[in-house]
């Protein structure tokens, strides 16, 4: 392997776009005796990689990672989950209670009449129907204003009928001529 191919497998290697058999190369070349003086610098790089390759079995170091991960995972979701169940039974049973209070706390108050006398009320009520009427008629008062309006609007009109005719006569003219 000449200078030039080493240097573009490791390029290559740094980015992580390398073989297997690239790699394979990249380590041959580096434990052997013929390296390169200007690629020394990685020798100790690659030496080293492939001391750690001997030493474990990368499945073993997998496994063990993906373990751990997922023994975090499963601990972290039951927390949250029995965490979840108790703040959601405790807000249930509140609200249990609560609704109970209110219930027989109603039931213990009688309805009680605002009047005593029929007559009282019936007078209360009137003044009460008065007062929305009065309301009322005072609304559709403002509304007479659109009849002013329908009255202004018609001279309008009126007047730009015979412009329009104007132009309807012109557009007419026009299409006899182009055709």
């Amino acid at each position: 392997m000449n200078v030039k191919e080493v240097k573009q497998v490791v390029q290559k290697y740094f980015e992580g776009e390398t073989t297997l058999e690239e790699e394979r190369m990249l380590e041959a070349y580096f434990q052997s005796e013929e390296i390169e003086e200007e690629l020394k610098e990685y020798a100790e790089f690659f030496g080293g990689i492939s001391e750690l390759a001997d030493e474990t079995d990368d499945r073993e170091i997998e496994d063990d990672v993906m373990n751990y991960i997922l023994e975090n995972e499963h601990r972290e979701k039951t927390k949250y989950r029995s965490l979840w169940k108790t703040v959601t039974g405790i807000a249930a049973s509140i609200i249990i209670v609560l609704g109970g209070f209110l219930f027989y706390q109603q039931q213990q108050a009688p309805f009680k009449d605002t009047f005593d006398d029929p007559d009282k009320a019936y007078e209360y009520a009137q003044q009460t129907l008065r007062y929305v009427s009065s309301k009322y008629n005072k609304g559709l008062a403002e509304l007479s204003n659109f009849d002013k309006l329908e009255a202004a609007k018609k001279p309008l009109k009126e007047g730009i009928t015979p412009v329009n005719k104007f132009f309807d006569t012109v557009e007419k003219i026009e299409k006899t001529e182009n055709q």
